[in-house]
């Protein structure tokens, strides 16, 4: 064994790497990063890789494509075998995923301190998978970073002491300034894609409480096809086999459905909806920045902050259709609205505050690690 002053970085997907980006960005050669493969869909693993930046190791688990418990326990002994060897100053995970359980559960059994990056959030909902993570993950930290003051009001009321708690803002704010599309960029989205700016609605769909029932997934992608415009879909590959599976193939047929895009081009998709629909948590906040309402379709939701300014919640069913028409009645007006709102989440540097709470946290300054370890 051996130890480094260096931070290992734990994740599986998609967003906990977007999010991410900036803090690696910030710590450089003195971060190594454990990718568990949650998200194993060949595209999308091929979007994370080009997505994020180079960390100063890489290792890959390959755990994707298993069931929750089977997945769970096997990255943690996988993750721990990895900390052991390594030894690093500090794991830190972000999030609520599988991934990040997995971290944090292997990073208390090495005795190695753990940052909980979004830490806070809170549906009390729980038939939310995630809302179990994210409890267990807050409580086992050492630091964690609330992106709001409603975050840190959650932890304080659950008894997590004062101490361990930074209010940061949210990386999302970071991360979406760095892909922001330029103007050129949308408009050549935008022709490739045969859409003109707020004439179209953006719609992602893939959380199980939506897609694993047969009888929501249904419902949503016909109140999607009700809509007065047209509706883009980039279609999850979660989606699409439940979709197949549950024989809704041909409720896609009044929808523009594309792959799912990078972040860069995601951005000047959503940038110039009229309207979000979407249950996905990274979108809530993402709209706060590019001052664009969405429609949650949820039955709850851990990011309040947006409701009734950026986003309004509602569950699979009529409620749909109604709350995207009312966005579009005026998407001019509510554009201005939405521009003087300030974001939740912060602004300037939040990956720089977690970087200096981490070091004040340890009580030393990061170096880098002693070996480049394995790369994907």
């Amino acid at each position: 064994m051996r130890e480094t002053n260096t931070v290992t970085i734990v994740c599986g997907t998609r967003p906990e790497l977007i999010k991410l980006a900036p803090l690696v960005d910030h710590l450089g050669s003195a971060c190594s990063m454990i990718y568990t493969g949650q998200h194993y869909d060949r595209s999308m693993y091929a979007q994370i890789r080009r997505d994020v930046p180079e960390p100063g190791a890489f290792h890959e688990l390959c755990l994707g494509g298993l069931r929750r418990g089977d997945q769970l326990g096997r990255a943690v002994s996988a993750v721990d075998e990895v900390l052991a060897a390594e030894r690093p100053a500090a794991v830190v995970v972000q999030g609520d995923t599988t991934s990040a359980l997995a971290g944090a559960l292997a990073a208390n059994a090495c005795d190695v301190p753990l940052v909980h990056v979004e830490a806070g959030l809170r549906s009390y909902d729980r038939a939310m998978p995630e809302e179990h993570n994210r409890v267990l993950i807050d409580h086992l930290s050492d630091l964690c970073c609330a992106p709001t003051s409603l975050n840190r009001h959650n932890l304080l009321a659950e008894g997590v002491a004062d101490g361990r708690i930074v209010v940061t803002g949210n990386t999302v704010v970071e991360a979406l300034a760095d892909a922001f599309p330029s103007p050129d960029e949308e408009r050549d989205a935008l022709a490739g894609a045969g859409l003109t700016r707020d004439h179209y609605v953006l719609a992602t769909i893939h959380r199980p409480e939506n897609v694993d029932d047969a009888a929501n997934l249904e419902t949503i992608l016909r109140e999607l096809g009700r809509l007065p415009l047209p509706v883009v879909l980039p279609l999850h590959p979660r989606t699409a086999g439940r979709i197949s599976a549950f024989g809704l193939d041909g409720l896609l047929r009044g929808l523009r459905v594309v792959e799912p895009q990078p972040y860069r081009a995601f951005l000047a998709l959503a940038h110039a909806a009229a309207v979000v629909v979407s249950d996905s948590g990274g979108i809530q906040e993402e709209v706060s920045v590019l001052k664009r309402p969405v429609v949650v379709v949820r039955n709850s939701t851990e990011r309040p902050e947006i409701e009734g300014t950026f986003g309004t919640l509602v569950p699979p069913g009529a409620r749909i259709g109604t709350e995207v028409l009312r966005w579009l009645d005026d998407v001019p007006g509510h554009r201005a609205a939405l521009r003087e709102i300030p974001s939740p989440y912060g602004t300037g540097s939040p990956s720089e505050q977690i970087a200096v709470a981490v070091r004040e946290m340890l009580g030393h300054e990061l170096r880098e690690p002693v070996a480049a370890g394995m790369r994907g």
